[in-house]
C-alpha cells in the first residue's frame, strides 16, 4: 500500500472540494476500497472520510417511494421495515451477499461502486486493461469460469460482483449525485457502462462526483419480487448467476415484468428482452423459458464459463416461478 493523505469532510461540498482530482477517493465503510489498496490495485493519493456527512437516513419520499442515504449501511437497509414490506427483493439480495460483519460496514453508495473480483484485476503481476489500460486482458485466455458472458468486449470480460445492485436495477432505482458541476439524478440502468475499449471506465461518474443517495420508486400494488442467487457455496460467495425479478399478474396473464441478472454481466444486467417476452403473455413454464432464452441471447461465453448460459436461464426460470408462487 502506497502512502496517502487522509482527511475528513463534514459536508458534501467540503468532500467534493477535497477530492480535486481522480487520484483521490471517498471512503465510508472501506470494505472494498481498502482491500484494493492493500493489493496495490487502488493507489489513491488522498482518502476523504465521508462518514460524518448527513447521508445515512432511510426515509420515505413525498411520492410514496423510499430514499436510501448514500451512507446507510447494508445491514440497516436489509432489515428496514419499509424495505421488507415494499421491496423484499432488495432485502433478499443484500442478505445473500458478504457476511453480517461486512454488511454492518458496507454502505449503499459503496456497494454501487464495488469493483470486480476478477483474479487478474486483483493481481498486479498480470496484465489487466481495467487496471492498466492497454496492457491486455489475461482472463480471455486464462481462468474465466467466474467471469461475464454479457456485455463483454475483446478488452475485458470482468463480472460486476454486486447483489444489491442487481436488485436495484430490477427496482429501477435512481442514483443521486453531487459534484463539481452540480447535482444530477441518474437512472441505474444508465449509471453503469459496458467495458468496450475503455474497461477502466465503469460508471458515468466524473472526478469529484459524490453519490448522495438512491431513490426507489413507489411500490406497485400486487407486484411480487424474488432474488435468487446460485453460487459454489452457500456462505460468503459471489454469484455464478443470479436473478432479480418483479412480476405482476392478472389472472393467468403477466401484466408487469422487470428482470435483472447478476453474475453474468459486466454490469448489473437488466434484460429488456426478457421483460418483453413476459409482459402480455401467460403465466407458464413455456413463457418463462422463452424469456430466459431471450435474456441470454446475446451471450458470448469464454473457454471455461459456457455453463453460465444454461445456469443463468435456469436461475431466471426458477426466480419467475417462485415469484408467481409468493404471497
Amino acid at each position: 500500500m502506497q502512502p496517502f493523505q487522509f482527511t475528513r469532510a463534514t459536508t458534501p461540498e467540503q468532500a467534493i472540494h477535497a477530492h480535486a482530482g481522480a487520484a483521490a477517493r471517498f471512503v465510508a465503510g472501506g470494505t472494498n476500497l481498502i482491500d484494493m489498496m492493500k493489493l496495490d490495485v487502488e493507489r489513491p493519493s488522498t482518502l476523504i472520510d465521508i462518514n460524518e456527512l448527513q447521508l445515512s437516513a432511510i426515509t420515505p419520499t413525498p411520492g410514496g417511494g423510499l430514499h436510501l442515504g448514500a451512507l446507510s449501511r447494508n445491514s440497516e437497509a436489509t432489515h428496514h421495515p419499509t424495505v421488507l414490506r415494499d421491496y423484499p427483493v432488495l432485502s433478499q439480495a443484500i442478505l445473500s451477499g458478504a457476511s453480517p460483519q461486512l454488511r454492518n460496514m458496507a454502505s449503499t453508495a459503496g456497494n454501487l461502486l464495488q469493483r470486480t473480483r476478477c483474479v487478474y484485476f486483483r493481481d498486479t503481476a498480470f496484465p489487466c486493461n481495467k487496471r492498466e489500460p492497454g496492457s491486455g486482458c489475461s482472463a480471455i485466455e486464462g481462468f474465466n469460469r467466474n467471469l461475464a458472458i454479457l456485455g463483454t468486449s475483446k478488452d475485458c470480460i470482468a463480472t460486476n460482483p454486486s447483489d444489491q445492485n442487481v436488485a436495484l436495477t430490477a427496482l429501477e432505482a435512481t442514483i443521486h449525485v453531487q459534484g463539481p458541476s452540480g447535482k444530477r439524478d441518474i437512472a441505474i440502468h444508465d449509471f453503469y457502462v459496458v467495458p468496450g475499449t475503455t474497461p477502466q471506465i465503469e460508471t458515468v461518474l466524473q472526478p469529484g462526483d459524490l453519490i448522495t443517495g438512491v431513490t426507489l420508486p413507489p411500490p406497485r400494488a400486487g407486484i411480487r419480487s424474488v432474488y435468487l442467487k446460485l453460487r459454489d457455496r452457500e456462505a460468503y460467495e459471489f454469484a455464478l448467476a443470479s436473478a432479480a425479478v418483479q412480476l405482476g399478474t392478472q389472472g393467468n396473464r403477466i401484466t408487469f415484468a422487470r428482470v435483472a441478472l447478476g453474475g453474468v454481466g459486466t454490469k448489473p444486467w437488466r434484460s429488456l428482452e426478457a421483460e418483453r417476452a413476459l409482459e402480455g403473455h401467460s403465466v407458464d413454464l413455456a413463457t418463462f423459458r422463452h424469456a430466459a432464452q431471450e435474456a441470454i441471447r446475446e451471450a458470448h461465453p469464454q473457454s471455461e464459463n459456457a455453463f453460465k448460459v444454461d445456469l443463468s436461464q435456469r436461475c431466471l426460470v426458477r426466480a419467475l416461478t417462485l415469484a408467481t408462487k409468493s404471497a
